[in-house]
């Protein structure tokens, strides 16, 4: 299994009313946490994209457990639980600087051909960066 932890500062902006971070924001930690995954292991999305490859989520879970709020050091744990083929499953946990658990998650993706937008498989270059890792 892979494994990334990543960290985000909560902005002003990313808070509600409330003070706690706005629920929709957590998809968007999310995506961080994919990408820096990505760029640890050596192959950013950037170059994914220049590939020919994109990869469109297919499907979001989310479960808040305790608010984030303004000004918290967020830690995301990234996993990737299983090897990946047309689809990818990604897995997160977000931790606040007392390491109480605020939110899991999880996210599929499916690997897409730019050029005729149906489902590829993942790219040779992703398998043999993560085929180590299982």
């Amino acid at each position: 299994m892979y494994l990334h932890e990543v960290q985000i500062r909560v902005r002003y902006a990313d808070t509600d009313q409330m003070g706690y971070v706005y629920y929709g924001n957590y998809a968007a930690y999310y995506e961080v946490a994919r990408v820096e995954a990505f760029r640890a292991l050596g192959y950013a999305y950037k170059q994914l994209e220049a590939d020919g490859i994109m990869m469109p989520v297919l499907e979001l879970k989310t479960k808040y457990h305790q608010p984030a709020r303004y000004d918290d050091l967020l830690t995301i744990k990234v996993s990737i639980p299983e090897y990946p083929r047309v689809r990818i499953r990604y897995e997160y946990e977000i931790f606040n600087e007392s390491n109480e658990l605020l939110n899991t998650g999880e996210t599929t993706l499916v690997f897409i051909s730019k050029e005729t937008g149906k489902p590829t498989r993942i790219p040779a270059v992703m398998l043999d960066l993560l085929e180590p890792h299982y």
